[in-house]
């Protein structure tokens, strides 16, 4: 398939680590975070740490948006959809990450609740105009990807008058979190970063900027197959043994440095910052959601549903937020792969598609420590 079998060249794979371990200077520590999930999964899915020297050390990041969302946000949404009899659509992963006390959306589905899976904000939209009689919810999630098609289904809502029709909000930024975990000081010193893939086709390479000039260090931006991130891996090395921080971007074929326009006027049009938002991990993070505007707010189930901020604490032997914040290794959680597993998770990153602790369960369970 063009631009897939091109970029999972076996022989190519091998010739790029090889240059990387030519080019790790000896006596050098190099640690890497890639910002993605998506990232995290390809690196453990392709054996890519397998191939690089130990000098290279990869660490995951926040990138993954279910595992970043607090569990008092997903408990306001399994509250209302059983105060409010509303129908509450959500994507799958959401369905089994614990709330508070363990309580999930799965659960309160197996309790009575109009709980329905979809593979989009549309199917969302599309149950609204079926059932006009009943009032639909979407749990909108995810980076800057998946907010230009919430921001599409709001003004299409608005442009209907489908007033049974209303948006969870729950979309974050991506550079703030970026900004918060260079800025706070951690055990591990981050001497470059593997930046996100279809984030940076939404907001393009300049949002990055600040990396470089205020935190000195570099910035590659990165596809999704092996060969992507071991070029950018090689591109990190060069630049941290030259003494450079530049932005650069190896995803030149989809990624440009001003990014989408189109899609960011629509995201400014429906959406505003909010002022402050709490995210797993890394608290409360100024400028780092969005909120829908009061124009649109007639479909906010925040404002049309007045719910409340809820705190919620996460399972105390849960490393989610060490591992988020590349504190922890998943593997250096204690219940990792025994009392947390995909089947029966204690956290958010068990869970996901982009999780971290499911990354390793299903792919390197058993490399390095051992699971329990």
């Amino acid at each position: 398939m063009k631009y897939l079998d091109e970029f999972r060249d076996g022989a190519l794979a091998q010739n790029l680590a090889a240059r990387i371990r030519r080019e790790v200077e000896p006596g050098r520590h190099y640690a890497l975070m890639e910002f993605c999930g998506g990232h995290t999964h390809a690196i453990c899915r392709h054996g890519i740490e397998d191939l690089l020297p130990a000098s290279v050390r990869l660490i995951h990041g926040p990138g993954c948006p279910v595992c970043v969302l607090p569990s008092g946000r997903l408990q306001a949404a399994i509250e209302l959809v059983e105060r409010e009899r509303v129908i509450l659509c959500s994507y799958g992963d959401l369905l089994r990450v614990p709330g508070a006390h363990g309580d999930t959306l799965l659960k309160a589905k197996a309790r009575g609740a109009d709980i329905r899976m979809v593979y989009s904000v549309s199917d969302a939209l599309d149950i609204a105009r079926r059932q006009a009689d009943r009032h639909i919810v979407f749990f909108a999630i995810g980076f800057e990807t998946t907010t230009p098609p919430t921001a599409v289904a709001i003004r299409q809502a608005q442009q209907e008058g489908l007033g049974n029709f209303s948006v969870y909000c729950n979309h974050v930024l991506t550079p703030p979190a970026l900004r918060a975990i260079l800025a706070t000081p951690t055990p591990v010193r981050l001497d470059g970063c593997i930046g996100p893939a279809h984030v940076s086709t939404i907001i393009g390479s300049e949002p990055y900027q600040f990396v470089a000039t205020e935190h000195r260090r570099p910035l590659v931006i990165a596809g999704f197959e092996p060969l992507d991130v071991l070029q950018a891996i090689s591109m990190l090395v060069r630049q941290i043994n030259a003494g450079k921080a530049e932005v650069e971007n190896e995803y030149t074929r989809a990624v440009n440095p001003g990014g989408n326009r189109k899609a960011q006027r629509l995201m400014d049009e429906v959406f505003t910052r909010r002022s402050t938002f709490e995210w797993r991990g890394l608290g409360w993070l100024p400028d780092s959601a969005l909120h829908i505007r009061p124009e649109f707010a007639e479909w906010d189930a925040e404002q049309r549903f007045d719910l409340p901020a809820i705190r919620a604490a996460d399972h105390k032997a849960c490393a989610c937020g060490d591992v988020l914040r590349g504190v922890k290794h998943p593997q250096d959680c204690t219940v990792f792969g025994a009392a947390c597993t995909p089947d029966h998770p204690l956290g958010s990153c068990m869970v996901s598609a982009e999780g971290a602790c499911a990354a390793h369960y299903h792919y390197g369970r058993f490399r390095g420590a051992a699971a329990p």
